[in-house]
Order: C-alpha cells, then sequence, then structure tokens
C-alpha cells in the first residue's frame, strides 16, 4: 500500500502535526475550565424572572371581583375569613385593608414575601398567617376590603358578606365604594397617563 504524501505538499509534518494536536487540547482544556459566560455570546444575557406588570394584577383583581376577594367558612367551631385569592397577587400589593362589620379598613392582612420566579403562588410554608382569619362563629356579618397596589393605588373598597349557603365556603358582594383618598395613603409612585 502507498502512502499519502498530501500532508507534506501542504507544509505539514509530523511535527507540525504533533504540534497542532497539543495546541488544540491545551485550547479544549482552557476552553473548559472558563466559566459558561465567558463562552457565551456577548449578546446573551442572563435571565432573570421578573414580576408581571401591575395592570395584569389589577385585571386578576376585577375578574375576582364576583366571586370574592375573600371567602367565609364556617369550621371547626369558628367562622373563618380566607384571603386566598387576594394572597395569590402579594407580589404586586403593598397592603391588604379589611375591616369587619363596617367599612373604617382600620386592620390590615400579612402579605407572604414574593418570590419573583413564582409571582402567583401562595407561600410555601406550613403557616396558616398567609390565608385566614378565625373569629367567633356568626361574628363577621359583613367584611370591607381594599387592595393596595404597590403604585400606591387602591382598589373600590368592596364589602361582602357570607353566602346564603352556610355549607359553602364563599362570600356575596354586599355594596362597592368608591375608593376614598385617606390621610395615611400613599401617592402613586408614577404619574398617570
Amino acid at each position: 500500500m502507498r502512502k499519502s504524501k498530501w500532508p507534506e505538499r501542504f507544509g505539514y509534518s509530523r511535527k507540525s502535526g504533533n504540534a497542532l494536536a497539543a495546541l488544540l487540547a491545551g485550547a479544549a482544556l482552557l476552553a473548559g475550565g472558563l466559566p459558561a459566560g465567558a463562552q457565551e455570546n456577548d449578546d446573551e444575557e442572563q435571565y432573570r424572572a421578573q414580576i408581571p406588570e401591575v395592570a395584569i394584577y389589577k385585571a386578576m383583581l376585577d375578574a375576582n371581583k364576583q366571586t370574592g376577594w375573600v371567602q367565609f367558612r364556617n369550621f371547626a367551631d369558628q367562622q373563618l375569613i380566607y384571603f386566598t385569592s387576594l394572597q395569590t397577587m402579594h407580589c404586586r400589593l403593598s397592603e391588604i385593608r379589611y375591616s369587619i362589620n363596617n367599612d373604617t379598613l382600620d386592620q390590615r392582612f400579612p402579605l407572604a414575601e414574593c418570590d419573583p420566579e413564582l409571582p402567583f403562588n401562595l407561600p410555601s410554608d406550613d403557616s396558616t398567617n398567609w390565608l385566614y382569619i378565625g373569629l367567633k362563629p356568626g361574628e363577621a356579618k359583613t367584611i370591607a376590603v381594599q387592595a393596595v397596589w404597590d403604585d400606591g393605588s387602591g382598589s373600590e373598597i368592596v364589602v361582602y358578606q357570607p353566602c346564603k349557603n352556610p355549607e359553602a365556603t364563599c362570600a356575596s358582594i354586599k355594596t362597592i365604594k368608591k375608593s376614598k383618598k385617606r390621610a395615611d395613603e400613599p401617592s402613586p409612585a408614577t404619574p398617570v397617563r
């Protein structure tokens, strides 16, 4: 069998081939040791989770108004009022104002910490602090609720009452009131367009 001489015709010899192989192996080792970001294009940007726009949350709140931002339930000799629907919006809420049997909105419901990667999820801890309040049976005839957004704007005030079916976990709207400008209410951070 005849040996091809083509590598020598193009200036390659066994020595230069070995040197080239060593150079390529060294480059591969170096590239493997670099951080992943150093090997990527400069045009690529690391993805960072972002909380959806507040307008999405406001649309969700409006869509859930009829079925209840809160729900009443009689359970284990207690009247429970669930804030679950509002808690799913916690990433864009600055506070949840409420009051029992009046519309003074003198109480605050605690908000869970926001996880930008899971902005609509309920808190994963075992605490019920984020979900409901417990009252004596029949104590709440109504609950007035207002959501305050992270931009400082407040929703209308919706007054809910327990549903007629005492076995159901639900609420029905009693009245809807326009948001009152309160002395302690923050002004919007951005001008209204």
